[in-house]
């Protein structure tokens, strides 16, 4: 995998500047680590759940996408955008409590297209789903 960020980018420095959008801040996602090869994020489950106390299925989809859509756009470099063209989650365990944390890889960085995976896991460390993202990165149009 080729890294197109320059080299001397700090990722969670990047991340900081450019935001993690509304959406992601409303639900109390918080960055850990980032960089073009691994993303890590927490979201708490209070305030994120279906009526009967499971942690919602879209909730982990947003944090999937704003992972992975965050990673892809790191990888892209300055002057391109990268945005999401397919996303799908298969769910295995529901968290009801605590934080559940997403970790973000690479499967495919070209330069037109990433693939990523995020496994989103539970206090335990139990695996609840995997997400996977397809982004298209294109050149940002000039204003």
């Amino acid at each position: 995998m080729t890294e197109t960020a320059p080299p001397d980018v700090n990722g969670m420095e990047w991340a900081a500047q450019r935001g993690m959008g509304a959406l992601a801040e409303k639900m109390g996602m918080a960055f850990t680590e980032f960089s073009v090869e691994r993303c890590v994020a927490t979201m708490p489950v209070e305030g994120n759940t279906q009526p009967v106390g499971l942690f919602h299925g879209g909730a982990y989809v947003v944090l999937g996408e704003s992972l992975g859509s965050m990673a892809a756009n790191l990888h892209a470099g300055p002057g391109r955008l990268a945005v999401g063209v397919d996303i799908n989650a298969t769910h295995t365990r529901s968290a009801t409590s605590g934080i559940v944390t997403g970790v973000c890889t690479p499967i495919h960085l070209g330069r037109s297209m990433t693939v990523h995976e995020i496994v989103v896991s539970d206090d335990q460390g139990r695996r609840c789903s995997t997400i996977r993202i397809t982004n298209m990165i294109k050149d940002m149009p000039a204003r």
